[in-house]
């Protein structure tokens, strides 16, 4: 199958690549610099240069694949204004990859997150918030899983709030890097709200996976860790980095200041029975111990 790739170098998308590649598929992957083409062609894909408010080269590259994999995103969490701009970025360009696929049955898989269940882990029969900082992010997701009624294999693959890979990435990386710049490894609260996590080679499998067999219209969750208690991951990056470890006000983490305080554990035990999808690399709080002063 050849798979158009939307931020195929990131942390994720590198991995989802190298997924693509092993397993017998070519990639043709969007870059929107020359050293994220050049990174791309390093590693066996071939480069699309554009970014994701390039509208007519998106549907470009849908127009020439089998199927398409998104997982580009601004991440730009500055302020609510920047975080607004990412979103609608986004959306425009799931609307514009998917108008392309329309009527083609080709399978279209986009990155998305888990919800937020309170009282409960979620799982993946729970609807993805449509409303709040983030909402716009499921709204348009949404509209891309009501593509299946239009003749598009559309699947969404939920992220947790970290996706990791040798102590870096996700919700954890954030805090990693607030600690280098504070000086102090905080948590919002008290700490004992719960974040889900996955190593990006685990995501990278189930990307795969609900490309090459996902049913239309359905949701998955890249879930290994179901809830690590945010105080135990700011005690290891504290650990790691020598510095303490205590409570911050949530205003610290500006526009995302009230997810990272949710507690929002998340299960994948649909996803691993009926995907097959079985997590074989290390948890977050092993990984964590990757981390340099």
């Amino acid at each position: 199958m050849r798979v158009f790739v939307t931020g195929g170098t990131g942390l994720i998308g590198s991995a989802v690549v190298a997924e693509l590649l092993g397993h017998g598929h070519t990639v043709l992957a969007l870059a929107r610099s020359d050293a994220s083409a050049d990174a791309a062609r390093a590693a066996g894909a071939e480069a699309l240069r554009g970014g994701l408010a390039d509208l007519d080269v998106l549907r470009s590259g849908a127009a020439g694949a089998d199927g398409v994999v998104h997982l580009a995103f601004a991440n730009d969490f500055s302020s609510p204004e920047a975080l607004a701009r990412a979103v609608a970025e986004e959306s425009e360009a799931l609307a514009a990859l998917g108008g392309e696929l329309v009527g083609s049955d080709r399978p279209f898989v986009t990155a998305s997150g888990t919800p937020h269940a309170p009282g409960r882990a979620a799982t993946e029969a729970d609807p993805v918030p449509t409303e709040g900082p983030v909402g716009g992010r499921g709204r348009a997701v949404t509209a891309v899983l009501d593509l299946a009624g239009r003749g598009v294999r559309s699947a969404a693959v939920r992220l947790p709030r970290t996706v990791h890979r040798d102590g870096n990435g996700g919700f954890a990386g954030v805090l990693t890097g607030i600690a280098r710049r504070t000086g102090v490894s905080g948590y919002p609260g008290d700490g004992t709200q719960r974040w889900p996590a996955v190593h990006a080679l685990d995501a990278a499998v189930l990307f795969r996976l609900a490309l090459e067999g996902a049913p239309a219209g359905s949701a998955w969750h890249a879930v290994a860790d179901e809830g690590d208690a945010v105080r135990d991951i700011a005690a290891v990056i504290g650990r790691r980095l020598g510095l303490p470890v205590e409570s911050v006000p949530t205003g610290t983490y500006g526009p995302l200041g009230p997810i990272f305080e949710a507690d929002q554990p998340a299960s994948s035990a649909r996803t691993r029975q009926e995907l097959g999808w079985r997590p074989e690399h290390p948890g977050l709080l092993e990984d964590l111990e990757n981390i340099r002063p």
